[in-house]
C-alpha cells in the first residue's frame, strides 16, 4: 500500500496527489511515469511524475477526471491508500545544455512540462515555457513555473487569461521574430502536438513530443501503447514516452486513442450507478 500524503483539486477537472513512495522518488527523473491502482480491482493508470522529493520520499502526480477509473481515483482522500505505485518507468527526457529551449504544455500536459522545463533550466539552458488551456480556470502550476522559467507565455482558447489563441500561435510568433531556438519540447493533447510539429518542421527545428498513448502493463509486453515513428513500430512505455515529433504518425496515434470509447462509456455509466448506490437484480435490471 502507498499512503496518500496529500491531495487537492487543482482545477475543476484535475486532481493533484502527493504519494509516499520513497523507492520511486529516489531514482526518478523528469519525463518518467508511474502506474498506479486505486485498489486491488482497479485499472492500471499511467501518470507522468509531476514532482518528487528524494529526502522526504514522495512523488506527485496530476490527473484529469475523464473516466470511471480516474473518477474512482479522485474519490481517495488524504491519508488513504493506493494499492500500487509502480515506477519510475519510461526513458527520462534527454536533457542537455543545448542553448535555448521552448517547453510547451497544453491542458494536463502542464503537469509534465513543469519538471521537464525545470530540468532544462537546471542544465544551463535559456528556458521559456508556453502553457495553454481552454480557459483560465483550467490553468495550474503557473507560480511554480514562474520561479525558474526565463519567460512564461500563457494562451487560452477563450482569451480569459494571457493570449487569446493557441500555443502554436505563440510559438510561430517567437520563431518568426528571429528568436534563437534550439529545441522545442511539447506535451499535451495529441492534436496540439501534431500542430506544434507542423509549425516547427519548415524551420528544421528539433521538436520532441511526449506521447500519452493508451498503456496497460508499462513494460513493453502488451503492445497497447505502440506508435509508428519514422516508419517503425515503437512502444511508448519502453522506447519513450519522448519521440521526434516530426517522425510520429499522428493520425494513427490519435485514432488508437479512441479504440475503447464504447467500453469507457459503459464503465463510466456503471461507475455512476454504483457510486449512487444502484441495486440491480441478477438480470441487470434496476430495482
Amino acid at each position: 500500500m502507498f499512503t496518500l500524503i496529500d491531495r487537492k483539486d487543482v482545477t475543476s477537472e484535475s486532481v493533484w496527489f502527493k504519494i509516499n513512495a520513497p523507492n520511486v522518488a529516489r531514482v526518478c527523473k523528469a519525463g518518467q511515469f508511474v502506474i498506479i491502482r486505486a485498489n486491488d480491482k482497479g485499472e492500471r493508470i499511467p501518470l507522468t511524475i509531476a514532482d518528487w522529493d528524494v529526502n522526504e520520499g514522495w512523488v506527485s502526480v496530476i490527473f484529469q477526471k475523464v473516466g470511471a477509473s480516474t473518477y474512482e481515483l479522485a474519490d481517495l482522500q488524504k491519508g488513504g491508500n493506493l494499492q500500487d505505485c509502480v515506477g519510475p518507468l519510461g526513458i527520462p527526457t534527454h536533457v542537455e545544455n543545448a542553448g535555448n529551449t521552448i517547453v510547451i504544455g497544453g491542458g494536463l500536459g502542464i503537469a509534465i512540462a513543469t519538471p521537464v522545463a525545470r530540468a532544462y533550466k537546471q542544465a544551463g539552458n535559456h528556458t521559456e515555457v508556453i502553457v495553454g488551456a481552454r480557459k483560465k480556470e483550467l490553468l495550474f502550476n503557473i507560480e511554480e513555473i514562474k520561479e525558474f522559467a526565463d519567460g512564461l507565455h500563457i494562451c487560452t482558447d477563450d482569451g480569459s487569461e494571457g493570449r487569446h489563441g493557441f500555443v502554436t500561435d505563440q510559438l510561430l510568433e517567437m520563431i518568426e521574430s528571429g528568436q534563437q531556438i534550439d529545441t522545442v519540447f511539447c506535451v499535451g493533447p495529441p492534436i496540439m502536438m501534431k500542430f506544434v510539429a507542423k509549425v516547427t518542421e519548415p524551420f528544421n527545428l528539433k521538436t520532441i513530443a511526449s506521447l500519452n498513448t493508451i498503456m496497460l502493463d508499462g513494460t513493453g509486453m502488451c503492445g497497447a501503447c505502440r506508435v509508428t515513428v519514422g516508419g517503425e513500430t515503437k512502444f511508448a512505455c519502453i522506447d519513450g514516452p519522448d519521440f521526434d515529433a516530426h517522425l510520429v504518425e499522428w493520425e494513427e496515434t490519435m485514432s488508437r486513442l479512441s479504440s475503447y470509447k464504447e467500453e469507457e462509456k459503459e464503465a463510466m455509466e456503471y461507475y455512476q450507478k454504483h457510486r449512487e448506490g444502484c441495486q440491480c437484480d441478477k438480470k441487470g435490471e434496476q430495482k
